[in-house]
């Protein structure tokens, strides 16, 4: 697995990731949302620069330019719901793509502990294709991991991109010793060195789907 970190490099992202951690900048869900958002076209423009592309023939009013297009259209897959946000600014770049949506949540015990749950999957053939998977928290790396072998149900994929925002360090460890796939590239805008017992992200920034879109229930 090739890991590839965006953030700490003096780069617009890095003003983001400060907006999406900012105690009062949260209170905004809608800034939430575009920065959220902003990020995911951020992901989508590095990851391109890794897919295939082929000079065509584009007629101008002038004349004929060659110009290098796209090959192949990747497919979009996000585990609902916090991923609808960063989902909708990867579709904004690659606006042709096919998507997949994994429904995945936290089941707990009595004791307080959880274990990650695989509920539902629409998706179209994955295989042969370029998928990239998105999640803006990479935190214990369980969700990214069932997300990652959902994906197979559709087919093989020829490479996939894994996506997140913030994860800790246990979880990208997690991540590499789970996946060990040559095909594989994780991207990730920052590394925090802690988890709570709860699995949240040290200083991390929260519960990135409550923010975006409301509290919730969980489940019990």
């Amino acid at each position: 697995m090739n890991i590839k970190t965006l953030g700490n490099n003096h780069s617009i992202l890095d003003q983001y990731l400060a907006e999406i951690r900012d105690i009062n900048i949260q209170t905004d869900p809608l800034r939430f949302r575009d920065n959220l958002n902003r990020i995911g076209e951020l992901f989508a423009y590095e990851i391109s620069k890794e897919m295939e592309f082929e000079v065509q023939d584009v007629q101008t009013p002038l004349g004929v330019a060659k110009v290098p297009k796209l090959k192949n259209q990747p497919v979009l897959a996000t585990i609902l719901r916090a991923g609808l946000a960063m989902h909708n600014g990867l579709l904004r770049v690659f606006d042709r793509a096919e998507n997949c949506f994994i429904s995945a949540f936290r089941k707990y015990t009595e004791s307080g502990k959880f274990e990650i749950e695989f509920e539902y999957m629409a998706s179209p053939s994955l295989n042969n294709k370029v998928v990239i998977l998105s999640d803006p928290m990479l935190a214990s790396g369980k969700s990214m991991e069932i997300g990652y072998e959902a994906l197979f149900s559709k087919g093989k994929p020829a490479h996939i991109h894994l996506v997140a925002i913030i994860a800790s360090e246990e979880g990208v460890n997690y991540v590499k010793e789970k996946i060990k796939a040559d095909n594989v590239t994780l991207w990730l805008g920052a590394v925090d060195p802690e988890m709570t017992p709860k699995s949240y992200i040290v200083p991390g920034l929260g519960d990135a789907g409550d923010l975006a879109f409301g509290e919730k229930i969980d489940s019990k």
